[in-house]
């Protein structure tokens, strides 16, 4: 096969073949540098390329040229090579251009001229982005199948299933030519209808089914480890990584995919390291493979419905029954969106109302009037995703601004969408449709009123979700998970209990369990500071490992 493409345009000749020189110096053993000098002459070198069966591993093009704008050319170059990385060479004036693209184009990476030295400023980054491309799961899409009805909440499912694994697949309808021929092929089976690449037929496959189907762990290959993590969030995976790395025998149980809430999150701007923005599934992979590098092992729709102490072993039960037992236990389960107290809504949960970001049903809301509900950093995350392709994106909160619990870049970028309307002092008290969501009634300034929607998303307040430990752990009356200091200011334990040997001590009420991220009672719910109690309960892991 040919060597993959490196293709950079710039309509300045002589930054055009700086950036070529460049790029031949370091990587011309491995990859083939194609220069252009316009956007319009980029896109017929692509064009030839895709004809020939090349493939093209980064786009760099420069911001300002005259016939065709740097990140115009990016926006059609995705529909030929929706693989290649994509990078926008630009100067100190047009940053702001540059971040504006990042949602346009889903832009990489962006880098200021000029980029000397190289060794610093240019090879890093372009060393990175290869090394994403080479990780980048590349099989065409069409070699997974899910056939299913357009208004079918276990269809939406399993579609949302594969999208957050990043499971590449094909949503055929029912009623499609090709749907059809595969309904008749399996047998007029139940739908949804999942079909792997190897001609496998699923009918209505339950998520440990989909996931075995795909490559997931769904069992563990050991009976006892050093540590076992319960949940698969930024906390989770954070000491997911530090448990591993730090040579602990290391399994990470989650019930649906990596990353949690934050998961869902189509852009993460304020998170260290990270100054073009990150997604919530970007991060959540990165964190995976990172794991996993380690040697941490991830298991996929693990249940986790029960906790014991056994001597000086700790044992979690998931709900089929199996049973995995550790030195220490790590919980990090986070928390779930509440359920919106709404007439006639329960009835439309993945037809029309959904809870979180719900990626799988984003490209159907296109033209469409959508509703996000909810005044924090999800919500706001979600509308300026949704604002891409919707005709309007209506937020939708109760109290009288978003300053109260949303970040203030964030809100200076919704201002600044013309598609986006936010509604203060108006909450959704109902909502209604036949076999989908079609109509949302609202209780505002101006009294009650019903308008047309098919689409609402929910992002309000936070659940623990910790019944299953009552009786084990000690809770608040939230049902959040109390650590350390704040068991004894809750008067659960005396001030004199062993466990103030640290300030900052996440060990729960049973000796080796900790509690990291959200779950844990007054902590700060947010990515940085979930991954940081992620680590912190790796040190105190060994900490407790040496004392007993």
């Amino acid at each position: 096969m040919s060597k993959p493409v490196l293709l950079t345009v710039d309509d300045d000749p002589g930054v055009s073949r700086a950036v070529a020189r460049d790029l031949r110096r370091r990587y011309a053993e491995s990859y083939r540098v194609v220069r252009a000098e316009s956007g319009p002459q980029a896109l017929d070198s692509l064009r030839e390329l895709r004809l020939r069966g090349d493939d093209t591993a980064l786009l760099l093009a420069d911001h300002r040229m005259p016939e065709m704008t740097g990140v115009e050319f990016l926006e059609e170059a995705m529909d030929l090579f929706p693989y290649a990385r994509r990078v926008l060479l630009t100067a100190y004036a047009d940053t702001d251009a540059a971040i504006r693209a990042i949602n346009v184009v889903d832009l990489d990476h962006y880098m200021l001229k000029p980029w000397n030295p190289p060794d610093e400023k240019f090879y890093p980054v372009i060393d990175s982005q290869l090394d994403a491309w080479r990780r980048t799961e590349r099989t065409p899409p069409d070699e997974l199948r899910v056939v299913g009805h357009r208004w079918s909440s276990r269809s939406y499912q399993v579609r949302d299933f594969l999208a957050r694994n990043q499971v590449p697949y094909t949503w055929l309808l029912d009623t499609s030519p090709e749907a059809a021929e595969l309904i008749k092929a399996a047998g007029s089976p139940e739908l949804p209808l999942v079909v792997t690449a190897d001609g496998t037929t699923l009918s209505a496959p339950t998520d440990a089914e989909l996931a075995a189907a795909v490559g997931l762990s769904t069992a563990p290959a050991a009976d006892f480890y050093d540590l076992v993590v319960v949940g698969a969030g930024p906390a989770g995976l954070g000491a997911a990584v530090y448990g591993a790395s730090e040579g602990l025998r290391t399994i990470l149980i989650e019930r649906h995919a990596s990353g949690g809430q934050a998961g869902q999150s189509s852009r993460i701007e304020n998170y260290l390291g990270f100054p073009d923005g990150v997604s919530g599934s970007q991060l959540a992979d990165r964190a995976r493979r990172q794991a996993e590098r380690f040697g941490a092992e991830l298991i996929t729709t693990g249940k986790v419905v029960g906790l014991e102490t056994r001597g000086q072993a700790r044992v979690v039960r998931q709900a089929d029954g199996t049973e995995i037992a550790a030195h220490a236990v790590i919980l990090a389960t986070g928390v779930s969106y509440r359920r919106l107290e709404a007439t006639g809504l329960d009835d439309l949960m993945g037809v029309g109302v959904f809870y979180g970001a719900a990626m799988a049903e984003t490209p159907s809301c296109a033209d469409q009037e959508v509703y996000v509900v909810g005044g924090a950093n999800s919500a706001g995350q979600a509308a300026v995703n949704l604002a891409q392709v919707a005709k309007r994106v209506h937020i939708v909160v109760r109290s009288e601004g978003l300053e109260r619990s949303m970040s203030h870049y964030l809100i200076e970028q919704i201002a600044g969408i013309g598609n986006i309307e936010v509604h203060t002092g108006t909450e959704v008290t109902g909502g209604g449709g036949s076999d989908h969501l079609e109509r949302l009634t609202l209780s505002g300034p101006g009294g009650e009123r019903t308008v047309d929607c098919g689409w609402l998303f929910v992002f309000i307040g936070a659940e623990p979700r910790t019944d299953w430990l009552e009786g084990v752990v000690e809770r608040d009356d939230r049902g959040y998970l109390l650590t350390g200091p704040d068991l004894v200011a809750d008067g659960r334990r005396p001030r004199d209990w062993p466990v103030q040997r640290h300030p900052y001590h996440l060990e729960t009420s049973v000796p080796g369990v900790f509690a990291a991220g959200d779950v844990r009672a007054d902590s700060m719910k947010r990515v940085a500071s979930a991954v940081g109690d992620g680590a912190m309960a790796v040190a105190l892991v060994h900490r407790y490992l040496e004392q007993s």
